[in-house]
């Protein structure tokens, strides 16, 4: 934090005399600071695209950036819980019914960072706030442009907003029927030619029952949950065409799941560096650290004692890129260059025994992965017609992976040392749009791309009662083949219409696959276990559709995916074949209906619906489909203040998150009917 500070008051010295230096030379033009990155390139409509605007992401009923992210339709965690009623380990985020294990096949970018946890490929979503975002933007398929490793599934662009959009001051305090608190605030005073903006925010709660009463006992608990995250960012113009932005966020978040004192925690300490360049040559270097943690107490479900203890799991995330476009013609943007991510972790743990309370085992486990990209990639304007083709090399290596283990008595029991692997993949995506005329648009891609094995995948098992997931240190490369065809029709800016087929295919696709009763015996000593492996492969089939209408004072935005999605198996994966992945429903959607009266107000339901998934790979638990409705309501009341109102599924509908039979409580339920009130500030400059 310290350093954060240090940094941020060199930069804001630094801008307001950027200003006095002008004044000594020639008047120039005023320089424009946007603190985003380089423009879009004219082939970006090529790939299926769904854009969510600041009035939208802003006026979620629950205020927190999973629920925003959820208005496109194909968005999916690994469970449905949200980030107030879910391990944190458990929030990985992918696309078009990939499926996953926790992990994110989607790459999630933050003004251009990656925001994954190095360690277990989660995404910290409790710490992205929505009211400080500009925009969202989610393409979808292979992404082989920079940190494209990763981007099995597709990319999501979140881009912070600006001193103008925020305001010099916007906050917000509410409370919600169960007495649960939201407090936020935006502070971005402009510094001679450039900004710097400043959020914290707490939300703090007793939380909702994730347990049915038919199921609880006296150890059962509220899912309660106390966040905190505070940032700062800051930029400015070092010349007319040079822009520096730097930025620093810190958060903690503490939760409770199933049970009084099963407590898990995640917290994190980043920073960033970027410079973007305009000019002819233009250029975008950014260079960034990650420092996080996760802890997680596992609570027995038939004697509700502390039986593991995931003490520590600290990671760092180390990257950055250089991006540059040479000016090479009007028709052309090229663009070429280079990132690097280095993700280095160990994990510290302790097992008890259920009966006696006594240490049984010690657990140590970890390595480092990294990635080094070159890209290359050009868009070519034939008149109506955008053509764009890239091509990725990546040098990945798997080095120093370890799982060790001592006995209740400190004894080493187990000591594993995994051989390094190192290797070049290579990966390429290109398309075409033809703007037709009349706002009639067509566009087809093709694509392939890869993505590591995380840490958590190669070292790290883990238990949810009754069953033993087993780490698996052999895991190779996820692989992507996929291909889209799509039509757009925006006649106006206040109709847009959008259509996409697309077949998606992940080789070697990481997977928590069940082993028979008897091999589970020998490996873990228990009757029911997984192991992640390697399935041949998950192909996703499907129609997307996409409605953004706006008629004067009223707005409708929607969004539609069927999917059908099956698992290829093979060898031990064999009996999935044909199987639908865990957690991927097969038809989701999402519309919100909005009317803006007068400047300042917003009154928007949204209705949701997301099918039957299913919990197992073998498709032996069901969570049955369900549909929730949601508002939200702004009213100015006076200069700069409004009231809000936010309720979350107004029909109280019964959201199954988990159904895991065998198990003492084998159902956790989603957030029921809830209703938040309270008030807004924001004033203008």
């Amino acid at each position: 934090m310290r350093s954060i500070l240090l940094a941020s008051a060199a930069l804001s010295t630094a801008m307001v005399a950027a200003p006095a230096f002008a004044e000594d030379a020639e008047p120039r033009e005023v320089i424009i600071v946007t603190g985003r990155g380089l423009d879009d390139t004219p082939a970006t409509p090529a790939y299926g695209i769904a854009e969510i605007r600041r009035e939208q992401i802003t006026s979620s009923a629950s205020g927190r950036i999973e629920d925003v992210l959820s208005s496109v339709a194909g968005f999916q965690q690994f469970r449905r819980s949200d980030s107030r009623s879910s391990n944190p380990s458990a929030q990985g985020v992918t696309l078009r019914a990939l499926g996953g294990n926790a992990t994110s096949r989607a790459l999630v970018l933050l003004d251009g960072v990656p925001m994954a946890n190095p360690f277990f490929g989660y995404i910290p979503l409790s710490a992205i706030t929505p009211e400080r975002l500009q925009s969202v933007r989610v393409t979808r398929g292979g992404g082989a442009g920079a940190f494209g490793a990763g981007a099995v599934a597709g990319t999501i662009e979140l881009t912070s907003a600006d001193a103008d959009t925020i305001g010099l001051l916007n906050a917000s305090a509410l409370i919600n029927n169960r007495a649960e608190s939201e407090l936020s605030a935006t502070i971005a005073p402009k510094l001679g030619r450039g900004f710097v903006v400043i959020g914290g925010r707490w939300d703090r709660g007793k939380g909702f029952w994730t347990t049915p009463a038919a199921n609880r006992v006296p150890a059962s608990g509220r899912a309660r949950y106390d966040s905190w995250s505070t940032s700062l960012r800051a930029v400015t113009p070092l010349t007319d065409t040079i822009e520096l932005q730097m930025s620093g966020l810190i958060f903690e978040d503490n939760r409770a799941l199933r049970f009084t004192d099963a407590n898990s925690s995640s917290s994190g300490q980043d920073a960033s560096i970027r410079l973007v360049g305009r000019g002819d040559w233009q250029f975008d270097v950014l260079a960034y650290f990650q420092a996080r943690n996760f802890s997680n107490v596992v609570i027995s479900s038939t004697r509700f004692v502390k039986v593991l203890d995931q003490r520590d799991t600290p990671s760092t995330g180390i990257g950055g890129k250089i991006e540059l476009r040479p000016p090479v013609g009007e028709d052309h943007v090229l663009r070429f260059g280079a990132d690097l991510r280095i993700s280095d972790g160990k994990l510290l743990e302790e097992a008890f025994s259920a009966f006696s309370g006594l240490k049984t085992a010690t657990r140590r486990a970890g390595g480092r992965n990294s990635d080094i990209g070159l890209f290359i990639e050009d868009d070519w304007t034939l008149g109506n017609v955008v053509l764009t083709a890239g091509a990725r090399a990546d040098r990945w290596t798997v080095r120093q992976g370890f799982f060790r283990a001592l006995n209740g008595g400190g004894m080493l029991s187990i000591d594993n040392q995994f051989p390094n692997r190192s290797g070049w993949d290579g990966s390429f995506r290109g398309g075409a749009v033809w703007h037709a005329g009349g706002g009639l648009s067509l566009r087809a891609a093709a694509y392939s791309g890869l993505r590591l094995p995380t840490l958590n995948e190669l070292y790290r098992p883990f238990v949810v009662f009754p069953v033993t997931t087993m780490a698996n240190a052999t895991l190779v490369n996820e692989r992507l083949e996929g291909f889209e065809a799509g039509v757009d029709f925006t006649p106006s800016e206040n109709i847009s219409l959008s259509l996409t087929a697309f077949d998606n295919k992940v080789k070697n696709a990481v997977a928590n696959v069940t082993l028979d009763a008897v091999t589970c015996i020998l490996l873990t000593s228990r009757p029911q276990c997984r192991q992640r492996q390697n399935v041949a492969a998950i192909r996703a089939q499907g129609l997307e559709l996409g409605t953004a209408l706006r008629f004067g004072q009223v707005s409708f935005d929607g969004s539609l995916t069927f999917t059908d999605s099956k698992v290829q198996g093979s060898g031990a994966s064999v009996a999935l074949n044909g199987m639908r992945p865990q957690h991927v429903p097969k038809v989701s959607a999402s519309g919100t209906l909005a009317w803006q009266p007068h400047e300042g107000w917003r009154l928007a339901a949204t209705l949701r619906h997301v099918g039957r998934q299913f919990e197992d790979d073998l498709q032996t638990d069901a969570l049955p489909a369900a549909t929730t409705l949601d508002a939200y309501a702004e009213i100015p009341i006076s200069a700069g203040f409004s009231l809000v109102f936010r309720g979350e599924n107004l029909t109280n509908e019964k959201v199954l998150t988990r159904n895991q039979s065998g198990s003492a409580n084998p159902i956790d339920l989603g957030a029921p009917l809830t209703v938040w009130a309270g008030i807004k500030l924001r004033t203008g400059r």
